[in-house]
């Protein structure tokens, strides 16, 4: 059980971290990030999952565990079709042919998604498809790289030509796509500032509570393993204290040097956004950006108490403003006398890009 919780938790993080530099690349790439695309990268972000779970689970009790050994003859595929067809009744219903089915089934996407999201053919799908099924059977044949003292599952050469069959196949199919749609390939307007719209910048709020939370769980784990296996120090591991402070003290300092730095945070500089005009100095004028965005407003809560309830609070406020003041510029803008411009624009000019509504 735990350790399936670990699999799982480990393709959330994954997915995490993928996002944010996703919608950083489709901003470069694009100029925008198109509603179609996002839900093909999340297709394949949610198939690439599937396949990682349903390549380590369900995970067996080490204690019980029934060590198997390799099918290694490539020729046991022909012989699967043989006996189903041979078997009475409907071969189609016969459990060997429906294992192959779904072995070339379950690989079809990994080949579309070769030719649609990453432009690629027929060889890209194959060398793909061999080498994701490869790291399967050989997280099998370890099993899983040495967690387990023996494989419990079959390391079947057979799975190996079905699957990457499946992905040929998968990108076969992906011709049927128009070929406007498929490809990564920059378009010739990427460069070209867009009007910013209030979903944009929702978007970039996103990027960066993701980025924000991602560094807290990264360092606050870290910490935890120091102190337990470094510094051997039980009582602190279980009072959290000092692994809390770091996870929300490190990220806020990032943030707080990369917005001095570049007056943009993570999910500024993702959808390609500015925050300029202000009156005051531009280093007071970044630090008033920083406090009002999730560096600040979380750093706030390490002061404990009624601060804890004011950061709370404050970041439910800067959601709010975004949809109430005016160009949407959010807690940040207010703070620092600044607004928002697409960051591709010509800041002389701030006002030709002005936020609109979705």
């Amino acid at each position: 059980m735990l350790l399936g919780f670990i699999a799982i938790a480990v393709g959330v993080a994954f997915g995490i971290l993928l996002f944010v530099p996703f919608v950083a690349v489709s901003y470069r790439r694009r100029g925008r990030l198109g509603f179609g695309r996002a839900l093909l990268w999340l297709a394949a972000l949610i198939y690439f999952w599937a396949i990682w779970t349903y390549t380590l689970l369900p995970l067996p009790d080490p204690d019980t565990i029934r060590c198997v050994g390799a099918i290694t003859d490539p020729m046991s595929v022909v012989r699967d079709v043989q006996k189903a067809l041979a078997a009475p009744g409907n071969p189609l219903r016969h459990p060997a042919l429906l294992q192959l089915v779904f072995n070339v089934v379950l690989f079809v996407p990994l080949g579309f998604f070769v030719r649609v999201l990453a432009g690629r053919g027929i060889l890209t799908a194959l060398a793909a498809g061999f080498g994701l099924s490869l790291l399967v059977e050989t997280t099998q044949l370890t099993g899983v790289w040495g967690v387990y003292p023996c494989a419990y599952r079959f390391f079947d050469v057979g799975d190996l030509m079905t699957n990457t069959l499946g992905a040929v196949v998968g990108c076969a199919v992906a011709l049927l796509v128009p070929r406007a749609l498929r490809g990564a390939k920059a378009s010739p307007d990427a460069d070209l500032p867009r009007p910013v719209t209030r979903g944009r910048r929702a978007l970039a709020m996103l990027c960066d509570g993701l980025a924000f939370g991602f560094l807290s769980v990264g360092v606050s784990v870290s910490v935890q393993l120091w102190l337990q296996f470094v510094a051997d120090d039980r009582a602190a591991v279980l009072d959290g204290g000092l692994a809390s402070a770091a996870g929300t003290i490190v990220p806020s300092a990032l943030f707080l040097v990369l917005i001095l730095i570049s007056g943009r945070s993570i999910g500024d500089i993702a959808v390609q956004l500015r925050y300029t005009g202000s009156p005051l100095p531009a280093p007071f004028a970044r630090l008033l950006r920083w406090t009002g965005g999730i560096g600040g407003l979380s750093a706030l809560a390490l002061l404990g108490g009624f601060f804890d309830l004011a950061s709370s609070l404050l970041i439910l406020v800067a959601i709010v403003m975004l949809f109430t003041t005016r160009f949407g510029r959010g807690l940040p803008g207010v703070l620092s006398g600044q607004h928002l411009v697409d960051a591709r624009a010509d800041i002389r000019d701030p006002q030709r890009f002005p936020i609109t509504t979705p």
